[in-house]
């Protein structure tokens, strides 16, 4: 009898390579190796807001879909934490200094499509930022902490104060993947679109980089 492989294995198996690729990105690599200023890290959260703006509005939307709501918790929420953040590091006018970048501007556009009529779409998103920020990101703040000072101001995006065990979340998130009745085309068409999440944040830290160059030229 053949063994099933969990969708949530498979997910992540086969969408290793692009987190990699997004991980690695220039813009990341100088920022997490000390090598970045205070300013990148503004930028990067500055496109962190359009982006959960997006995400959370199209939770909203999403909150009475059979498949979605199961995935959505208001402890996941991070956009009141952007806001501080932003508040934080650039001052009480920060919405009117902040835009986003083009691929921010495409990442927002593709939640915005998916996030309005297909769930399947949602999740992928979904599962590609928090998840992210629930694992990766936890040491990204540490760094951003030891970099630049900060405590807990200016990191508010990271802390998950809500959630005291992110491993068992992860785990429960990823039950609730495998859980889902998704024929076998859905969940094909669910993985190319977390594919296609990471290859936005690969392009984002590189749009952040040719920003960065730019204003420095």
């Amino acid at each position: 009898m053949t063994n099933v492989i969990p969708f949530s294995q498979a997910l992540r198996e086969r969408t290793w390579s692009g987190h990699g690729d997004s991980e690695g990105a220039g813009f990341m690599t100088d920022l997490m190796s000390g090598k970045g200023h205070r300013d990148d890290y503004i930028a990067l959260v500055a496109q962190h807001y359009f982006i959960y703006d997006a995400i959370e509005a199209a939770a909203e939307r999403m909150k009475n879909d059979p498949v979605a709501a199961a995935f959505l918790s208001p402890k996941l929420t991070r956009l009141p934490a952007i806001t501080e953040d932003l508040r934080f590091l650039i001052g009480d006018d920060w919405a009117g200094q902040i835009t986003p970048l083009p691929t921010t501007a495409r990442y927002v556009n593709r939640i915005n499509e998916v996030g309005a009529t297909w769930s399947g779409g949602f999740v992928a998103h979904h599962y590609t930022r928090y998840l992210g920020d629930l694992s990766g990101g936890q040491f990204i703040r540490t760094l951003m902490q030891r970099q630049f000072g900060f405590e807990t101001n200016g990191v508010g995006f990271y802390l998950f104060a809500d959630i005291a065990q992110p491993r068992e979340f992860k785990e429960t998130y990823r039950a609730q993947l495998d859980a889902v009745d998704w024929s076998v085309e859905e969940r094909e068409r669910v993985i190319d679109e977390v594919i296609r999440a990471y290859g936005y944040n690969t392009d984002l830290f590189r749009d952040l980089a040719h920003a960065k160059a730019s204003a420095a030229a």
